[in-house]
């Protein structure tokens, strides 16, 4: 089992910053592509940003050159730099994780608990 903690969400003015970081803890063999999908209100749940474990990152059209992703395999931690805020950025936040419980055994994706980022002024 692998448990995600999320911290780093919060209220900005647009053009603001927040940074999100997410800690992956339990019994694992492996953790593959970590990255956040973000929920807002009436909307599907959509990939914000990912990074897999080479440092290959993917990122959502809308906020390309605004949020960055990063990862720190040595201590399963992954985070979200998100720069020039805008309101339609508001949404809960979802830390998400590839894990694997064994060498032969598939990747399962495993969700934090969500934290909430508003935009607003």
């Amino acid at each position: 089992q692998v448990q995600l903690v999320e911290s780093g969400g919060g209220l900005v003015q647009p053009g603001g910053s927040l940074r999100l970081s997410c800690a992956a803890s339990g019994s694992f063999f492996n953790i593959r592509d970590m990255g956040w999908y973000r929920r807002a209100p009436g909307k599907e749940r959509e990939l914000v940003a990912s990074v897999t474990r080479g440092g290959v990152t993917k990122y959502a059209d809308s906020v390309k050159g605004r949020f960055t992703v990063s990862r720190h395999n040595a201590e399963n931690t992954v985070s979200l730099q998100m720069d020039i805020l805008k309101p339609e950025d508001t949404a809960v936040y979802y830390c998400s994780a590839g894990a694997q419980r064994a060498m032969w055994e598939p990747v399962i994706d495993y969700w934090g608990q969500g934290t909430q980022v508003t935009v607003s002024s």
